[in-house]
This record gives C-alpha cells, structure tokens and sequence, in this order.
C-alpha cells in the first residue's frame, strides 16, 4: 500500500450528460480543476487517473434542492457509487453538499474570463464545481 504522502484525491461533480473531475495536489491542500469527461465514459476515465495518479479517495457530490430534498440525480449517484466501490475497493468514497458550485463556478469564470465563450462553456463550469467540491472536503479535513 502507498503511503499517504505519494496519493491524491480527486472530487466528482456528477452530471447526466457531463461529469467535473478535480485533483488534489500531493499534500492534500489544494484543490485543481482536472477535466471534464462525458458521464458514460466515466469509469474508464477513472480507471486510468486512479493509475496514472495513485488516487487514494474519491469525493463526490451530494446534491440538494433549495428546499433541503435530494436532487434526482442522487439516484443516480448511488449507482455510480456501487460501481467505484466494485472497481476500486481500495478507494475510499466521501460525500459532501455540492450545492451553489455550479453558481459560484460560473461566478469565478465572470471575474476572472473576458471571453464569453469561456464563461459559458459548461465543461469549464462543471470542472471549477468538482474543484469546489474537493476543496470543501480538504478545507474539513485540514481543520
């Protein structure tokens, strides 16, 4: 087993179509924006970075409606949930509220893009909300 300073995390921000994919540095610290992967390639994608970076917990999202109710798609989340833990029973999986990361995402692209086409390309959104998804996991576990 690799030791806690040679893996990193990543965070998942989980869509239907897309899926925001984020990485920790090696400390544990920061969180970067990584890619966005179309969701049924997913696992596959996985399955590499979790090689490729030596990948030693997963956070995803959990996502609320305003009203405090579970959005559709945690159905689908679980399912996805299932199959990490089939794939990589080494990983460990956390869970944390990903509400307002699309929202304060497309607020951190006005602010620091000019270019329209940047600001509204979903991919961008969905890449920034998994980095804001890890970061609210590392800014627990470092308190």
């Amino acid at each position: 087993m690799l030791n806690n300073q040679q893996t990193k995390y990543i965070g998942i921000d989980y869509g239907k179509k897309r899926t925001g994919i984020s990485i920790s540095d090696y400390n544990k610290s920061i969180s970067f924006p990584y890619m966005t992967v179309k969701t049924i390639n997913l696992l596959k994608c996985l399955n590499d970075l979790t090689k490729k970076e030596k990948i030693e917990k997963i956070i995803i999202g959990k996502p609320f409606k305003l009203n405090n109710q579970m959005h559709a798609l945690e159905n689908d989340i679980v399912n996805l949930i299932k199959s990490i833990k089939n794939s990589f029973p080494e990983i460990t999986i956390h869970r944390v509220e990903e509400r307002f990361t699309s929202k304060i995402s497309l607020k951190i692209l006005n602010q620091l893009e000019t270019r329209k086409k940047i600001r509204m390309d979903k991919k961008v959104i969905d890449k920034i909300s998994a980095s804001l998804i890890l970061e609210s996991y590392l800014n627990k576990i470092i308190k």
